[in-house]
């Protein structure tokens, strides 16, 4: 038998989109001929997956979890989009994203998660090519983030959760600092709902990226001209605006929208003063919302489609 070389298996893969354990098995089912080995890739089925790759995937889940260690605590939350929301509502498209949640909790970025071992032989990526290729859809592994403290919680919420964990917006909070967990965890969870909520850009004003400033200066600018104001008036009332924008923006200077007469700021000052804690502060934040970014197509109905595809079938994933 030829030797199945780490650079075959490479190349390989890079031809045919297929995971990595997948192309080394092929390699081996037909003694290391790349031409053979990709005929019996698309006669598995499995090849389908990289034609699917430049079909937007704007829907799916996003799912978060957390663990609490000797180290504190962290928790991590990730995107996994699928074309039509009748995949992302599958049981094993809900498990696949809370699997790779789990993972999340060790490996800080999307790259490494993809190379993630999700099972013995199995990576992330295998997963997820294996995924396309069973129901036909684009999907993809899109984001991920990770927030941990040493002393504090990272509180988690899920916005219109489908399943336990997972849902259509996940929101991490930490906060760092002494105090009662349970306390902290109730006070981390109403911030991270605040947060779903409000979409803040940043956590403090000096973290707000001056990109989003210059871009909403000149908006600003464009509008007092329009409005006819005088020349000289516009810079002092667009700087007004600005901090405005500024306030409405920014986390901590937000009004709690359980309690707008105190800002987030306040509220965790008003918990640490309550708990006793003279060291509790917001350490930081991750909102990730389904989607957000991606240009969506319009286009044919594609839930339809793929119904037709699998034959009218009213679950596109076989079950064993």
């Amino acid at each position: 038998m030829a030797e199945i070389t780490a650079a075959l298996v490479k190349e390989l893969r890079e031809r045919s989109g297929v995971g990595m354990m997948d192309c080394k098995k092929a390699l081996q089912e037909n003694d290391g001929n790349i031409e053979a080995a990709i005929d019996w890739l698309r006669a598995k089925g499995l090849s389908k997956a990289a034609k699917k790759a430049d079909r937007v995937a704007a829907e799916g889940l996003v799912a978060v979890a957390s663990k609490e260690d000797g180290k504190g605590e962290v928790a991590a939350a990730i995107e996994f989009n699928a074309e039509t929301d009748f995949v992302a509502r599958n049981e094993l498209f809900q498990n696949a994203a809370k699997a790779f949640a789990q993972l999340g909790l060790e490996h800080h970025t999307v790259e490494a998660l993809h190379g993630a071992e999700l099972e013995a032989g199995k990576t992330v990526q295998d997963e997820v090519t294996n995924l396309i290729a069973t129901v036909g859809e684009n999907m993809q592994l899109r984001r991920a983030a990770r927030l941990s403290v040493s002393q504090g919680v990272v509180a988690t919420y899920v916005h219109n959760a489908v399943s336990p964990g997972v849902g259509r917006i996940g929101v991490l909070v930490a906060l760092e600092g002494e105090g009662d967990k349970t306390a902290l965890r109730d006070l981390g969870r109403k911030i991270a709902m605040h947060v779903a909520a409000t979409a803040p850009l940043s956590l403090n004003t000096d973290d707000l990226d001056p990109a989003a400033i210059e871009k909403e200066r000149a908006v600003l600018i464009e509008k007092a001209k329009e409005e006819g104001r005088p020349e000289n008036m516009i810079e002092k009332i667009v700087e007004g605006q600005i901090n405005k924008f500024q306030k409405d923006v920014v986390l901590t200077k937000q009004p709690f929208v359980m309690d707008p007469d105190v800002t987030i700021e306040q509220l965790v000052a008003n918990s640490a003063k309550e708990l006793g804690s003279s060291n509790l502060h917001l350490a930081g934040f991750v909102r990730l919302a389904l989607g957000e970014g991606v240009e969506k197509v319009e286009g044919p109905d594609f839930a339809s489609e793929v119904a037709s595809m699998m034959g009218g079938a009213e679950d596109p994933f076989p079950h064993s």
